[in-house]
């Protein structure tokens, strides 16, 4: 077989469109967001893309039956705002440094196809902590959009993230600047990284919302955000009371 096997399920014609990426990642921050939006804007299938370079593996539904594991690209026309939308989600991103580049060039490749001239690729920023309220860091292809998205609240930091941005988040911005002459910006979460986190993709959607003027409800995210809160209180509390137990042990 073909390492890639694109299959076009419709061809829109699109009105400035942006990339929006949202793969698995580090607490799914980017994955959450990305697939909120495509739930709950009235967005439509356009591309699959099948690969060698994902897991050998297909995955169950709730009814029984299986797929092939796969990215898509579902689309929306924006009617409020200036660009429609591409929204990139997927069950992996690819298995190897390989798989990625290859993976992210052919979406690259369509996206162009498309008309896209700037991306949006969501993620986490893992702290290996757990934060009262997370931050929304930002990295862009140029000042001008680190100036633009200031404005939303996105913070910018010399030394953060001091790893730079691995997979999808960040080739798809150095391929798309590079080579196919594309500006973006990653949005990336701070989440703990130890588990799912919505209430950090809350933030990073709330940040994608505001700046496509997007009509939609996120109160059902809210409410998951809600929960991973009471969750890392209970967590934090927890650890508080042992710290007290040690520090009681060295008394005496």
């Amino acid at each position: 077989m073909e390492p890639i096997i694109v299959k076009y399920v419709e061809k829109p014609e699109l009105k400035d469109p942006v990339l929006i990426e949202g793969l698995p990642g580090v607490g799914n921050v980017g994955k959450i967001a990305a697939e909120y939006l495509k739930d709950n804007l009235n967005t439509k299938l356009m591309v699959e893309i099948f690969s060698k370079y994902l897991p050998p593996q297909v995955l169950m539904k709730g009814d029984g039956t299986l797929y092939l594991v796969r990215n898509q690209l579902w689309y929306y026309k924006n009617e409020k705002g200036e660009h429609d939308l591409i929204i990139l989600v997927g069950d992996y991103q690819g298995m190897s440094s390989e798989g990625q580049y290859e993976l992210s060039y052919k979406v690259l490749e369509i996206a162009k196809e498309f008309g896209v001239k700037k991306i949006f690729t969501l993620g986490g920023y893992g702290t290996g902590k757990l934060q009262d309220t997370p931050r929304i860091f930002g990295a862009a292809t140029n000042m001008n959009l680190v100036e633009e998205m200031k404005k939303y609240g996105v913070y910018f930091s010399e030394s953060e993230p001091s790893g730079g941005i691995v997979g999808a988040a960040g080739l798809l911005l150095g391929l798309g600047m590079e080579v196919f002459d594309m500006e973006g910006v990653c949005l990336m979460g701070e989440t703990s990284g130890y588990f799912s986190d919505p209430r950090s993709s809350y933030g990073v959607l709330k940040v994608v919302k505001e700046y496509f003027n997007l009509d939609i409800d996120m109160s059902e995210l809210k409410f998951r955000s809600e929960e991973i809160s009471e969750i890392t209180s209970q967590i934090k509390e927890e650890e508080q009371k042992e710290e007290k137990k040690e520090d009681l042990g060295y008394i005496g």
